[in-house]
């Protein structure tokens, strides 16, 4: 396998987010007085943005516009203040990129959480430069799966999907991939289990970030 660009989801790929993601979540659901969920629960419907969570957190008979609204704001605001309490990067991580680096491979990141939340949990868990480009959602641009934002950073990085290789660890990736012409590689460690990422289309996944060396032909 020989790509010129590697395109990383960020939440369930790089960072184990979720402990922070189910705090500010039920943070927010005690306030407007709602049941909370498990960690369990919400690693399988993230994937689409704090407001889409909001709503698939709240009961189904207490979903309508204003209180999704207002439950999407209380979890935001309070997800400011502790964006990253609990997460942690995933075993493996920090040294694969490390090393990807130093090979002078063009990584970028791409989530679905709020682009100033996606460069402060980035900045705190890696060193300045470990990415030539991060973005999370804007105003103004569709989030994933629209390829939109892909095609922008491809471009940045001077590439071409043919040769941009996409890794997440859910349906929402795959199906980014697949609408941007990318080749996709799946990951099992994150939040959304192999047999998921296999029926969503994943052609490959691998259990350990070790394993992309290994098909990118690095060697330590």
């Amino acid at each position: 396998m020989r790509f010129k660009c590697i395109i990383f989801d960020l939440d369930g790929t790089l960072v184990d987010t979720i402990g922070d993601i189910a705090a500010a979540m039920n943070h927010a659901l005690l306030e407007a007085g709602f049941p909370t969920l498990s960690r369990e629960r919400y690693a399988k419907i993230v994937g689409n943005g704090l407001r889409t969570l909001a709503a698939l957190a709240l009961p189904p008979e207490a979903r309508d516009e204003k209180t999704v609204d207002t439950a999407y704001r209380n979890a935001l605001s309070f997800y400011r203040g502790h964006p990253a309490d609990f997460s942690q990067p995933y075993p493996g991580i920090p040294e694969l990129l490390a090393e990807l680096r130093g090979r002078k491979v063009k990584t970028a990141v791409l989530s679905n959480k709020a682009d100033h939340l996606t460069q402060m949990v980035i900045g705190k868990f890696f060193p300045p430069n470990t990415f030539d480009l991060v973005i999370g959602e804007r105003s103004g641009i569709p989030r994933k799966p629209d390829p939109t934002s892909t095609w922008e950073l491809i471009t940045e990085l001077d590439g071409s999907p043919r040769e941009t290789l996409f890794v997440g660890d859910s349906e929402v990736d795959v199906a980014t991939a697949r609408a941007a012409e990318c080749s996709f590689l799946g990951v099992s460690w994150g939040f959304r289990s192999r047999p998921a990422l296999a029926a969503a289309g994943a052609d490959r996944i691998i259990d350990h970030p070790a394993e992309l060396r290994e098909l990118l032909a690095i060697r330590y």
